[in-house]
């Protein structure tokens, strides 16, 4: 079920939920969930996706064969069934669900393009969504209301701002009043520093990063004492990555505008994760033998053999097929398994806030 939430709206929404938000779970209620212990592990009980008979097989780098494909979409779909029967049992025996808030501003082709999936795929599951959408020109008082008001509303679980925001509207200011337990992307400081910091456990993980560890993780590809570089910074994709890949013991290097040398030092590393928005950056030469590749990148570029666009990724996967061992395509990688990684965090934060886990 869907609204579109004016401010009338969100405080009517807010009344409605109150009534929902004090309960006590049976006790034989368990469901599963996955927390960030040091080491991000996928969820239990499930059996990897792979093109690998058993473990990924680092490749002996003869360059004779194409790399295998990583694909994210069979990984997404366990994670959606996942979610969906936890969702299902949730109604069931307490008679309550996920709700997530959406709000974004402007009317960019992009952000619409992603909030449906987004909005498609917490149908498909059962969560319930509320979209708040705002004009080009709104105020950011306006947007700062509407956002703590779904931080104060204890009918919805987690929170979406869709980015980018439009330049007169100080982004950071916007993030920082999400509530840390209901940032389902995990970009609050608070989320965010507890990524960093070993030992301790954030609320949330962001999704792509998230779900690129998961990606590795379900293909059965080794991370622990491997060399990673990581192409890109930004708080919703490089630099998380980074902080996950050294939970599992990965030695990393972050490059990024400023590195000199940018191609020798990923030409020695054993896993590349690029996540820099440049369609093609990271060529063939820049590759080690036998190095897995990880491309976060949905770049939109003029498709030579027709009148439309395409989506490509970081990576010339023409050229790093014929050097990789294991590549994720673009699209159908990294952006899937992303996805399901919100709906999970939704699922996470509902759990808790019903006192299930």
């Amino acid at each position: 079920m869907r609204a579109c939430a004016t401010a009338a709206m969100v405080a009517l929404h807010r009344t409605l939920r109150n009534a929902l938000h004090s309960f006590s779970a049976p006790s034989s209620y368990a469901l599963f969930g996955p927390n960030l212990p040091d080491v991000w592990i996928p969820r239990e009980n499930t059996s990897p996706h792979t093109h690998f008979p058993e473990t990924f097989q680092w490749s002996n780098g003869n360059g004779h064969n194409n790399a295998a494909i990583l694909e994210g979409k069979p990984i997404a779909k366990d994670i959606k069934f996942e979610v969906a029967e936890d969702i299902r049992r949730m109604r069931s025996g307490i008679g309550k669900f996920p709700r997530l808030a959406v709000v974004f501003v402007g009317d960019r082709s992009d952000s619409h393009t992603f909030i449906n999936i987004k909005l498609k795929a917490c149908d498909q599951v059962g969560i319930e969504t509320v979209v708040a959408q705002f004009p080009e020109n709104c105020t950011e008082n306006e947007l700062l209301d509407a956002v703590s008001s779904f931080s104060d509303d204890p009918g919805v679980h987690g929170i979406v701002v869709q980015l980018p925001l439009p330049q007169h509207l100080e982004e950071e200011k916007i993030i920082n009043v999400v509530s840390p337990e209901k940032d389902v992307d995990g970009f609050h400081p608070t989320n965010m520093g507890n990524l960093a910091k070993r030992g301790r456990k954030p609320f949330f993980v962001p999704c792509a990063p998230k779900g690129c560890i998961e990606l590795l993780l379900r293909h059965g590809v080794e991370i622990t004492g491997k060399r990673a570089v990581v192409i890109g910074r930004s708080k919703i994709g490089g630099l998380p990555t980074s902080l996950l890949l050294q939970r599992h013991n990965a030695t990393v290097s972050m490059l990024h505008a400023y590195t000199k040398n940018a191609e020798q030092i990923t030409s020695e590393a054993d896993i590349v994760v690029a996540d820099v928005g440049i369609p093609n950056l990271v060529r063939g030469n820049w590759l080690k033998q036998a190095a897995v590749v990880i491309d976060m990148g949905a770049n939109q570029v003029k498709d030579p053999h027709g009148q439309g666009f395409r989506i490509t990724g970081d990576v010339c996967f023409e050229e790093a097929v014929k050097v990789a061992s294991a590549i994720t395509p673009v699209p159908g990688g990294v952006g899937p398994i992303a996805i399901s990684m919100l709906l999970s965090n939704t699922l996470d934060s509902a759990k808790r806030a019903f006192g299930i886990v």
